[in-house]
């Protein structure tokens, strides 16, 4: 599974198919997650959408609730409206559902706090934290490969 927060282009899904196919990876799964989705979601009364809530707006165009109402602790948690995330995958090969369940599967995997869920996949999630303290490093400079190190 590749996530990324903008398109693909052509030679990046080339590229990344060929290094899969280097590698003897079977199945490669590339999606854009984008930060919000137009399409909004609504529940009879004044509840938010549940945690998990999908609508499919096409072949290539799902919106996820990653965060919402939990009919465990039959609230929302958040302090502000929550938005859905955009979930475009480039070669749809499983269903919406499977594709859906695992992105919000990788919203809870979080080691560095305590919630129960984050708004976006621990894959772009990780992603941002790196870029948060490799952009202040000069482009000359040898940077830690290890994850550990950014934590």
């Amino acid at each position: 599974m590749l996530h990324k927060t903008s398109a693909f282009t052509g030679e990046e899904t080339g590229g990344f198919q060929d290094a899969a196919d280097e590698r003897f990876i079977d199945t490669l799964e590339m999606s854009w997650v984008t930060s919000s989705e137009g399409a909004a979601t609504f529940r009879p009364g004044d509840a938010p959408p549940l945690r998990g809530t999908l609508s499919v707006l096409g072949e290539r165009e799902l919106a996820l609730y990653a965060t919402g109402s939990i009919e465990f602790y039959r609230t929302y948690p958040g302090m502000y409206i929550q938005r859905s995330i955009g979930i475009r995958p480039v070669t749809p090969a499983r269903d919406p559902r499977e594709l859906a369940a695992e992105v919000l599967a990788l919203t809870k995997m979080n080691w560095n706090q305590t919630r129960l869920d984050g708004r976006l996949p621990v894959t772009l999630r990780t992603a941002n934290q790196v870029k948060s303290v490799l952009r202040f490093c000069p482009p000359d400079q040898a940077v830690a490969t290890r994850y550990a190190h950014y934590m």
